[in-house]
């Protein structure tokens, strides 16, 4: 166990202790701004900023926004995918399961390039479907961002879950199916009635780490932000946590949001993780 409590302690609790000091000190300028700047300790002055500060907030709303759209889209999708691979009547399984899954093997940043090819005007083989077809659609415009962004997600994310679902639906006993057959059941209500009943834990996992990785979001809205109009380089809270570190040096503010942020990521954690043992009882 030695080498895990070593690596751990290196790459998790010293950086997040080391933030916790720099999020109790801001830096002032000395003199009249030619003798360089000072530390200077300010307590929970960084935290009451942050909380006071618009776009922080607003940033956390936009998640929210994004996960009401992603988490039924990507989830559902999933698993409707897996179900379908599970059934006795699919063919092809194994290349399926891959075809499926590859886009998740696209690094995040270069899935964003790829959509942002995508979405761009004189370049997109998309807008000129839509264009031919006579219909239209702005992927930048104010309103249709947020769509861009969850679209972009979940194109990489449903491959790699309904593989998940996929191995928990090949863990149900056949009996229970065979049994539920025999009942009467047919195809679709044994999909929903029992095999997705089965694998409760596996959905409350898969929601849970969902919800852990939305607060994280920053690949995708980082990059499209430099096209959408209505976004800004704050509209997640990791892209405000960033700003501030690197591109206004603020970096007791940036370690103090960084800290509350995780403060949310522990907080719906937990939140996920009570509805579902909830529902696992049900």
């Amino acid at each position: 166990m030695a080498p895990f409590f070593l690596l751990f302690a290196l790459v998790t609790v010293a950086p997040v202790g080391y933030a916790a000091y720099l999020s109790l000190f801001r830096d002032e300028q000395s003199g009249l701004g030619f003798g360089g700047t000072r530390r200077v300790f300010s307590g929970i002055g960084n935290y009451a900023e942050a909380l006071a500060d618009p776009l922080f907030l607003a940033s956390f709303r936009h998640i929210a926004v994004y996960c009401l759209l992603y988490i039924p889209v990507m989830v559902g999708g999933a698993l409707v995918l897996a179900l379908l691979l599970d059934s006795a009547l699919a063919r092809a399984k194994r290349f399926f399961q891959i075809a499926l899954y590859l886009p998740h093997a696209v690094p995040g940043l270069i899935a964003a390039m790829i959509w942002l090819y995508l979405y761009t005007p004189g370049l997109s083989p998309v807008l000129e479907f839509l264009g031919a077809a006579g219909l239209s659609w702005d992927f930048f415009g104010r309103d249709e961002a947020l769509f861009s962004v969850v679209n972009i997600s979940a194109w990489q994310w449903t491959g790699y879950n309904m593989i998940v679902f996929f191995a928990g639906l090949q863990a149900v006993p056949r009996e229970t199916l065979e049994a539920a057959t025999m009942d009467g059941a047919g195809a679709i209500r044994t999909a929903f009635q029992v095999k997705v009943p089965s694998i409760r834990p596996t959905l409350v996992l898969t929601v849970l780490f969902t919800c852990v990785g939305a607060v994280q979001l920053f690949d995708a809205p980082q990059l499209l932000q430099l096209r959408a109009s209505g976004m800004g380089e704050s509209w997640s809270p990791t892209m405000y946590v960033f700003s501030a570190a690197f591109k206004r040096h603020d970096y007791g503010l940036a370690a103090a949001s960084a800290l509350l942020l995780a403060l949310v990521a522990g907080a719906a954690s937990y939140v996920v993780t009570a509805l579902g043992n909830r529902w696992r009882s049900a």
